[in-house]
């Protein structure tokens, strides 16, 4: 199972495949062992030993301390990583396609076609594994085409909609 930890600025791919941890491509042996009634996991990486706490501190977010130093970070999946991305940068720039990011269930089209859209504008709203996923404009421009309707069903990479250039005023 693939995840993305972000400490700060950074942010890591972190590949877990039973005591193989691969992160940023680089790859080492954990074995971890919680300590009863503590905030405490006992981790041994390469044959290295640490001590840490890791506190809950909200959905997907964390508090770690280690060697005297404490630590926010949070941990998404990889899907979750990926409508993150989408959301932040909106949708494809001005002038291109807007193609489904995974599998799911068209919920809402906000748009028709020869609306006028914003950037962080919603244009689509798709569910994928329970979860309302709003689909943004990551400029402006016109809605050329709309190739989808709610209730459709879609595959990853499918077309939805098409962005174009605002004319010129």
């Amino acid at each position: 199972m693939k995840y993305f930890v972000t400490v700060g600025e950074r942010t890591v791919a972190v590949q877990l495949e039973g005591d193989r941890v691969v992160v940023d491509g680089v790859a080492s042996v954990v074995h971890r062992e919680s300590v009863p009634n503590t905030p405490l996991e006992q981790v041994l990486i390469d044959g290295r030993a640490f001590v840490l706490s890791l506190e809950a501190n909200g959905l997907g977010r964390w508090v770690a301390g280690v060697r005297g130093g404490r630590f926010e970070l949070s941990v998404v999946d990889e899907r979750t990583h990926h409508v993150q991305q989408l959301v932040a940068s909106g949708a494809p720039p001005t002038g291109h396609s807007l193609k489904a990011p995974m599998p799911g269930l068209v919920l809402r089209v906000l748009v028709a076609e020869g609306d006028q859209v914003a950037a962080g504008q919603g244009l689509v709203v798709l569910e994928a594994m329970k979860m309302e996923n709003e689909l943004k404009a990551g400029g402006t421009g016109v809605v050329r085409a709309v190739r989808v309707v709610a209730g459709a069903t879609v595959e990853k990479g499918q077309l939805l909609l098409e962005v174009g250039p605002s004319p010129a005023s």
